[in-house]
């Protein structure tokens, strides 16, 4: 017995070390970013422009592979089921984190099944109408909700989504019965409110700001502490008539649970790198986003304080899965 455990403790060695020296090696081949939401949406956008940039400095492919469907629920479950080895990232949100208490049934729990490696940015979203609505400002508009409970409908890009929840939020806010509209996308959704197929949508102010400028849809509030400079003429949704309202959008990247903390940090530390960059910091903010820089341990406190957030704002407007 005593010469088995010895052979089976320089064996836990010898796979030790070459374990640690791959994580040293790492990447070695192309790494692949699985973003569970739709080409052209904030995740997509700034998952390619991440990728490009980690694919410069780790001399590796970042491949960005899109994979919407179910509330991101499906490309999720895939990184799940990936080998813990880095090869295998989830571009993810606050969809996450809000999903964690809206959608009880799933294939996975975010902080059981991932570990977290870093935060990306954070952008407020903006309240728009088609221009066929008759109200020109929030007070308007919720009047205008008011005088027909269950007559105006409200797009997201599905259950769980920032844009979903922002809805649920301002619903029990300002004390309106506006009707939830799910897309499978928030490309779908944006097309629809444009189009005037329904009237209202909470979107990412990074997206839908170039729609505002065009006139193609009003509006009537931004949602974050203070109004964005991509839009400094729109008020705040607390500002213009719902005190303390306030919802915003951000992004991160998590791996599978057991993926080696070495390849963790060498990825922390290389997408900080890229959001500390001035001229990032420059572009991004000319498109309404604000880099957010985490090491993975705070990364996984705002985590976890982002869920039980998130899990109040559930509670208190009865939001659930359609």
């Amino acid at each position: 017995m005593r010469g088995a455990g010895m052979w089976r403790f320089a064996f836990a060695m010898v796979v030790g070390c070459a374990t640690a020296a791959r994580a040293a090696d790492y990447p070695e081949h192309p790494v692949h970013l699985i973003v569970p939401f739709a080409a052209g949406g904030p995740a997509d956008i700034y998952a390619r422009f991440v990728g490009q940039h980690l694919s410069q400095s780790l001399k590796q492919p970042f491949v960005v592979d899109d994979r919407p469907g179910a509330g991101s629920i499906i490309g999720t479950e895939a990184v799940a089921k990936a080998a813990p080895d880095g090869y295998t990232l989830l571009v993810m949100s606050n969809t996450h984190t809000t999903n964690e208490s809206l959608v009880t049934k799933k294939p996975f729990v975010l902080m059981r099944d991932f570990v977290p490696v870093a935060p990306i940015n954070s952008s407020d979203l903006v309240m728009v109408v088609h221009p066929s609505v008759p109200a020109t400002d929030l007070k308007a508009f919720i009047a205008l909700a008011k005088s027909k409970p269950g007559g105006l409908n409200y797009a997201s890009s599905g259950p769980g989504t920032p844009y979903h929840l922002a809805g649920e939020l301002f619903k029990a806010m300002s004390g309106t019965d506006i009707i939830h509209v799910p897309y499978k996308t928030s490309s779908g959704a944006r097309n629809d409110v444009i189009a005037g197929q329904v009237q209202m949508m909470f979107d990412a102010v990074t997206t839908m700001a170039p729609n505002v400028r065009a006139g193609q849809v009003r509006a009537l509030g931004t949602t974050g502490r203070k109004r964005t400079a991509i839009l400094p003429d729109v008020p705040t949704i607390a500002e213009a008539g719902v005190p303390g309202y306030e919802a915003t959008i951000w992004i991160g990247v998590m791996a599978p649970a057991g993926t080696p903390a070495a390849v963790v940090e060498t990825l922390n530390a290389s997408i900080g790198a890229i959001v500390d960059r001035p001229d990032v910091r420059k572009a991004w903010a000319e498109q309404g986003a604000e880099p957010m820089k985490m090491t993975p341990t705070a990364f996984e406190a705002f985590l976890r304080a982002d869920i039980a957030k998130w899990a109040e704002v559930v509670k208190l407007s009865g939001a659930k899965v359609d």
